[in-house]
């Protein structure tokens, strides 16, 4: 997704801080009760991988069965490779108009439409397949050593796809589930996603042996990032407007409910399992206050800009990470070998947190 900046612009909103900061409260009545303490991890102490010139984005991260990468989409259409500072970027799949439109060259929202714009990716670490959601081209494929990638397809139940985002494969079926975050808005004008409450999203899942999609769930309020249990038994699904997290069950006796799994301090993008059985959940921001009179909006000033959150399996949050200019955003955090990666939309580097 993109950043939520022309947005807020737009409803000349303000965002007010948490009066316990340290600890996530409730403040229905006085006085504040804490819940449980929230470790805050600030991100200024990341480096840096800066991407190549002229492209910026890297809206989602992965890493393929012999732990290469980063891979990640980027703003002129293409999934990049990392090789390390020796090698650095590398361009590794791209969509079908990528070679052939010049336009592609030049990196702009006016541009995505021809050449594409890869969101949220995944691999099966079994096949090396790698799943992509392209926001204008539909749900794509491409194979271990990259190329052309394939569309595998562009409409659900006869309703075309209009703003594919998130993805996410169940590594034991090599099923692919991914979200279209609105049936009516693309996602150049996603700003209208949030300002007119559009609640058209689709949850969906592609069967990898059946090659057909599913919907499995409609009518959602901008669902953007999603991620299998550690246990395959359910989706985690962010919310990104309402700033929620949703439970979808697929085995069992809820099998099919679609039910809360976490209320967010800011607004989501996309999520990714942890190393503890949990969830990183990456944010553009804290969450803000609508309709604030103007006194209140004068003295408010945030007391910590938040860009991503852990939860635990039960959908606590137990870790809250920081930046210290609200330049930065964060579209996903990726777990890997005890290092924290971070994706984002709006930068022109990626993070990496040791």
């Amino acid at each position: 997704m993109a950043s939520f900046s022309t947005v807020f612009l737009l409803l000349s909103l303000v965002c007010l801080a948490s009066p316990c900061a340290a600890q996530r409260v409730i403040c229905e009545a006085p006085p504040c009760t804490a819940l449980s303490q929230v470790k805050t991890t600030p991100t200024n102490r990341a480096s840096h991988v800066r991407l190549p010139e002229g492209v910026t984005g890297a809206e989602s991260l992965a890493f393929d069965s012999s732990n290469r990468g980063p891979f990640t989409g980027v703003s002129d259409g293409r999934v990049l490779k990392w090789g390390g500072d020796s090698a650095g970027w590398t361009t590794f799949a791209y969509s079908p108009n990528y070679r052939s439109s010049p336009t592609c060259a030049a990196s702009s929202e006016e541009t995505e439409s021809t050449c594409g714009r890869p969101l949220g990716l995944a691999f099966h670490l079994k096949t090396g397949i790698l799943y992509f959601a392209d926001a204008y081209k539909g749900l794509m494929r491409v194979g271990p050593r990259g190329g052309q990638a394939d569309v595998l397809a562009t409409e659900a139940d006869g309703v075309p796809f209009n703003y594919l985002n998130g993805v996410d494969v169940d590594q034991d079926t090599g099923d692919v589930y991914f979200t279209d975050s609105s049936t009516t808005i693309t996602r150049r004008y996603q700003e209208n996603i949030m300002r007119n409450r559009d609640a058209t999203a689709r949850l969906m899942k592609y069967d990898a042996k059946t090659k057909q999609v599913t919907v499995l769930k409609d009518r959602l309020p901008y669902a953007n990032g999603v991620a299998v249990s550690h246990d395959g038994r359910y989706l985690v699904v962010a919310h990104t407007g309402p700033a929620q997290v949703f439970r979808y069950w697929l085995k069992g006796a809820k099998a099919g409910q679609y039910e809360l799994f976490a209320d967010l301090p800011g607004y989501p993008d996309n999520v990714r399992r942890d190393a503890k059985g949990g969830y990183w959940v990456g944010l553009n921001r804290e969450k803000i206050t609508f309709n604030v009179p103007a006194a209140a909006a004068a003295a408010a000033s945030p007391a910590k800009h938040l860009v991503g959150v852990r939860l635990n399996g039960d959908g606590v949050e137990v870790e809250e990470l920081t930046a210290a200019s609200r330049a930065v955003t964060l579209s996903e955090v990726v777990e890997r070998d005890r290092k924290l990666w971070l994706g984002s939309v709006d930068l022109d580097y990626v993070g990496l947190l040791q």
